[in-house]
């Protein structure tokens, strides 16, 4: 297919695009900057892999007109990208964020239904009603709600425009080249001969080795293309368990290939300001997506080694 991307620059947007182009697909990706100009390193090395395995278009941000230009030129649109901005803040801006999101969403709509295309729009865990879990499944933050919101939009006017669209909800990735978040901690207290401190060891969750999810991602698209329905949705799931469990887990896979402690210290969780469970429902088969688990810890190892060995 001719797949139209956003958000290639993106932790889990770099490995989609690779797992597409890799499986034969015409991916083309834009970007709003060049590699050189993205402040963050991590995002840099992200920009330059990405484009190197699809056709990139710099200057370009969704809902533009070279964007609408594209959009009536490809089988299906894969809406990757998300406003961020203060992501982590409790004052995120949600109505400047949707406006970014959805910007021109009629006239890509439109762009779309004249090539007899598809939309695919990447959603969240963090969304509200996405999952399953407690707490009444409520958006985990003002940005949570700026995906479901942004997800509403587009959802109505593809079906306004009678453009199929489907929806691929994002768990708790990890890997290599993610930001440094919790899986980049532990390395980095390990590799600093130190315990890594898990303070919330109680909360469930799904965690979901990326080189998995976009094996789901490049299968999902490629279901869409044939599909009927007019609107397709999957939750993939992946490590379902605690973040204490989780954190054991990573531990236990390390130790054997760095030959390190990795020690991890589980605290006693008293709060819980996020939802005490939150996980996917749809469980990737890993022998179908001919995923090697063994090699995916291996080149996390690796990664990380180049990131914090000495």
């Amino acid at each position: 297919m001719r797949i139209l991307f956003t958000g290639a620059s993106s932790f889990t947007g770099m490995w989609f695009v690779r797992a597409l182009a890799q499986a034969g697909h015409e991916v083309t990706a834009t970007f709003r900057k060049r590699p050189e100009e993205y402040a963050e390193p991590i995002r840099r090395q992200r920009a330059v892999l990405a484009a190197r395995e699809t056709k990139p278009v710099y200057g370009c941000s969704f809902g533009d007109e070279q964007f609408v230009t594209l959009a009536g030129q490809t089988d299906m649109l894969c809406h990757h990208a998300a406003d961020v901005t203060n992501y982590r803040s409790p004052d995120f801006d949600v109505t400047a964020a949707v406006a970014n999101n959805t910007r021109n969403i009629r006239a890509v709509c439109a762009a779309l239904k004249s090539a007899k295309a598809r939309m695919l729009v990447t959603g969240s865990i963090f969304e509200q009603g996405e999952g399953a879990g407690s707490s009444g499944l409520r958006a985990f933050s003002p940005y949570g709600l700026s995906k479901g919101l942004t997800w509403e939009m587009l959802a109505y006017y593809a079906e306004e425009a009678k453009v199929p669209v489907g929806k691929f909800v994002i768990p708790n990735p990890f890997g290599a080249f993610e930001e440094p978040r919790f899986t980049a901690y532990l390395f980095k207290c390990w590799f600093g001969g130190q315990a890594a401190a898990v303070n919330t060891p109680d909360y469930l969750r799904d965690n979901v080795h990326v080189s998995l999810l976009a094996a789901g991602y490049r299968q999902f698209v490629e279901n869409l293309g044939v599909s009927d329905q007019p609107m397709v949705r999957l939750n993939p799931s992946g490590y379902t368990e605690t973040q204490g469990a989780f954190a054991l887990r990573v531990a236990a896979e390390m130790r054997k290939r760095l030959g390190l402690a990795c020690e991890v210290d589980l605290k006693k969780q008293d709060a819980f300001p996020e939802p005490r469970v939150r996980i996917n429902t749809d469980a990737l088969d890993a022998t179908e997506l001919r995923w090697d688990e063994a090699g995916a810890w291996d080149a996390m190892a690796n990664f990380y080694q180049q990131q914090f060995g000495k």
